[in-house]
């Protein structure tokens, strides 16, 4: 881990210097509070600072202070002085400092702090990434990795909502595998689940940037196309079929499998999403019963 050293005494330096590169960091070395602003308030900046109270350009106090009034990821901030009177502690604490120590410092009580602040900063990315990982989980299919079927539902009423003020059209689609029942009966549910990420990642490769996609449920996938006139809506349906429509090899087998897809615009429904979705699932309907394997609206 990187660690900002900010002092302008060249004694007090060196020693700070040893101290982190025993504790197995990478110390970052400056003289004034200007440049330690500049470094913390820096995205990919030090998450772990030792910065002096009086400093050129910027003192300590208003180093942390600038800190704290940004939006990201805490900075663990230890603030050295020769001040110890009960004022200054009350100023170091308002301006949010997480450890207050006097000149001269025992190195060995420094080394525990930055310990702590590592340990600190370390649960902090832990729980961050947890966090992620949860919210990650919430909103998509642990299978094929789209959105699920409510993440994929707000994201079409977002779409929606956004249309309707710039007035502009939304399209859907809703794709469903053909005899997918079929496949699970004769070859298992596994070669199942490696036949829906297959077509899961054929249909995306196929899809522009600005579209989406989630699972609705089983072997059906909603897909949604901001900014999409109907036509254009039919020609991007007809490249996801045509990508799905070729042999899928599962375990050495092949097989050949195709989607059927149904399409619907707000320029004919109107901007309510579940107008919207009825009129795709009409549509799929309609394309199943024209011999699947087809696009209709």
């Amino acid at each position: 881990m990187r660690i900002l050293i900010a002092d302008d005494d060249a004694a007090s330096r060196r020693v700070l210097e040893a101290t982190v590169r025993r504790l197995g960091h990478e110390p970052v070395v400056v003289t004034n509070g200007i440049d330690a602003r500049e470094l913390l308030l820096h995205s990919d900046g030090p998450r772990l600072a030792i910065l002096d109270w009086m400093m050129p350009g910027l003192d300590g106090l208003a180093v942390c202070r600038a800190v704290r009034q940004r939006v990201g990821p805490h900075v663990y901030l230890v603030l050295l002085t020769s001040r110890d009177r009960r004022e200054d502690k009350a100023a170091a604490l308002e301006a949010d400092v997480d450890e207050f120590m006097a000149k001269p410092f025992d190195a060995g009580e420094l080394e525990a702090r930055l310990r702590a602040g590592d340990r600190l900063l370390t649960l902090q990315e832990n729980l961050l990434q947890a966090q992620t990982a949860l919210r990650y989980q919430a909103s998509h299919d642990s299978l094929t990795g789209v959105w699920n079927r409510a993440a994929v539902r707000e994201h079409l009423s977002a779409e929606i909502h956004r249309a309707r003020s710039a007035g502009t059209t939304v399209a859907v689609v809703l794709a469903d595998l053909d005899r997918f029942k079929v496949v699970n009966d004769s070859y298992g549910h596994q070669a199942g689940d490696v036949i829906l990420r297959e077509a899961t990642t054929r249909m995306r490769l196929a899809l522009r940037a600005s579209d989406a996609i989630g699972r609705y449920g089983g072997e059906e996938f909603l897909i949604v196309l901001p900014n999409t006139e109907p036509h254009v809506a039919m020609t991007v349906a007809e490249r996801a079929r045509a990508s799905v429509y070729a042999p899928m090899h599962v375990d050495g087998t092949r097989m050949a499998m195709s989607i059927s897809l149904g399409v619907a615009s707000t320029r004919t429904t109107g901007h309510c999403p579940d107008g919207l979705i009825q009129a795709a699932d009409a549509a799929l309907y309609r394309a199943k019963a024209d011999g699947r394997n087809c696009v209709s609206s």
